[in-house]
């Protein structure tokens, strides 16, 4: 029986093998052309929207009337939303859930989705697909994310990355830089970053005759990913997976050190976060600057809305996230790739001529180039390329593309690995210590209305004790997802 399924897995594999060669051939020149091969549809399912979404429907509309049209493939796209709505779709329909949609060919996943998705037996992987000189092509920590066993397979395809920029009203930012001193230099380090939100804090405090009402200069976007990169830059692998089994490794002086340079500003008001993201602060003026994903530029605000009839234009700047002074130098590697379901051999295969087309140089960068996401190969990850592409680069999007590409070029790129409740755990991160920063900060801005200092009112949020209370409560929540 076991020699039976292998000889049929063989058998299986081979038959799409010939397919994808029949697939890349030049359609009606080959013997057996289109018209001899079935035609194929493929459903992908996305969470793009805005400017990601229209960029990514013009390529499948191009992919549609060239290759798919010669080699009798047809893509259809479908947006479910965000994410999380992306992400329980795919759920309820693997599960078989009743309303649940029929499963796509292709659909966006991270790593942990794609991880449970693929203890279900659903996931194909890609590996024998692509020769070592096409493996070579990518950037090597984007193929592993999806490996999940260290054993060369490719389970998440890689379309589209981002990174973590610092993104700046640099219109406010000037008038502030202008009466104090400060330079965009002082941001290039986290510490410098909390320096300077507390002289904001103070400039902006100054000029009003109630003490204690200064702005918030800095948020964050993805407190996970501040947990996690500065961990790591600190010495520590916060979630130190092996075979799919993940330990806690967060010692107390790390976990001090982001203690002390979110949480400390956050509840002194030099940090902030308020709307739904760190671009709406920045719309309604709460804060100046924020880290963010380089997909998230798009939706810098152009405007700040102080009322409604008081508004002003603003500049964006763009500048590399801040890094731990005395760490390692790693960034985030982030962004959806593509997984690919397990249906007929003519479909996966199709899948696969889809995705070699969609990331060929020339579809990256048009894609990165509206979209604001970096390509995925080493040709396409370059400026030079993406200049010369021919493609029209907003000034804003230049300035975004260049930041991007120099930090996965100059970083370590860095993403945890998937892991059983791996996102459970990361939404831990996410939660722990903003959650207690917003409660306690609420607390903090009452006591000061009340008539405290601002001194007092924070004193019992800054003893080691609240620390190390804290510490442990979150140590405790992510050991429940360990091995």
């Amino acid at each position: 029986m076991m020699k039976r399924n292998w000889m049929h897995r063989l058998g299986a594999f081979a038959a799409a093998a010939a397919l994808v060669l029949s697939l890349a051939g030049c359609g009606a020149e080959q013997s057996g052309g289109p018209a001899d091969v079935e035609p194929v549809r493929l459903t992908v399912w996305t969470y793009y929207n805005g400017d990601q979404l229209e960029s990514f429907n013009r390529l499948v509309e191009e992919f549609n009337a060239t290759v798919g049209k010669e080699q009798n493939i047809t893509v259809e796209n479908c947006s479910q939303g965000n994410v999380n709505d992306l992400e329980a779709q795919v759920m309820a329909s693997a599960q078989g859930k009743v309303g649940a949609e029929e499963m796509p060919n292709i659909f966006m996943a991270y790593a942990d989705t794609a991880y449970t998705m693929d203890q279900m037996g659903e996931l194909v992987d890609l590996a024998p697909y692509f020769t070592d000189e096409e493996r070579a092509a990518y950037i090597g920590s984007y193929l592993t994310e999806g490996d999940f066993n260290d054993d060369g397979s490719i389970k998440i395809f890689p379309v589209a990355k981002s990174v973590e920029l610092l993104f700046l009203n640099d219109t406010d930012w000037q008038t502030f830089a202008d009466a104090t001193g400060a330079e965009y230099a002082d941001l290039e380090t986290i510490e410098g970053l909390v320096g300077t939100a507390e002289a904001y804090y103070n400039w902006t405090d100054a000029q009003t005759e109630t003490p204690d009402d200064g702005k918030a200069l800095f948020g964050r976007d993805a407190m996970a990913n501040y947990m996690l990169i500065g961990a790591k830059e600190l010495g520590d692998t916060l979630f130190d997976v092996k075979g799919g089994r993940m330990t806690v490794e967060l010692t107390e002086a790390t976990a001090r050190r982001l203690w002390d340079n979110y949480y400390v500003p956050y509840v002194k008001g030099w940090f902030s976060a308020s709307g739904r993201f760190r671009s709406d602060d920045i719309k309604i003026g709460n804060i100046l600057a924020y880290v963010g994903s380089s997909s998230s530029a798009t939706y810098f605000p152009s405007r700040v809305m102080l009322s409604d009839t008081e508004s002003h234009s603003i500049a964006l700047k763009v500048l590399p996230a801040p890094h731990f002074a005395d760490g390692e130098k790693f960034a985030v590697q982030q962004g959806a790739g593509m997984a690919v379901a397990k249906t007929t051999d003519a479909e996966e295969a199709a899948s696969v001529v889809f995705l070699k087309w969609l990331t060929q140089p020339e579809n990256n960068i048009a894609f990165a180039v509206g979209s604001g996401y970096l390509p995925v190969t080493h040709a396409a990850n370059e400026m030079d390329a993406i200049r010369s592409s021919g493609l029209i680069l907003t000034g804003n999007m230049e300035n975004i593309l260049t930041q991007a590409v120099d930090t996965v070029n100059s970083s370590e790129m860095y993403t945890p690995r998937a892991f059983e409740g791996g996102t459970k755990a990361r939404d831990t991160l996410t939660y722990s210590m903003s959650d207690l920063a917003e409660a306690d900060r609420a607390t903090v801005v009452a006591r000061i209305a009340a008539g405290e200092s601002a001194a007092d009112a924070e004193a019992e949020f800054m003893t080691d004790e609240y620390f190390e209370a804290w510490y442990q409560s979150l140590c405790d929540a992510l050991r429940q997802y360990e091995g």
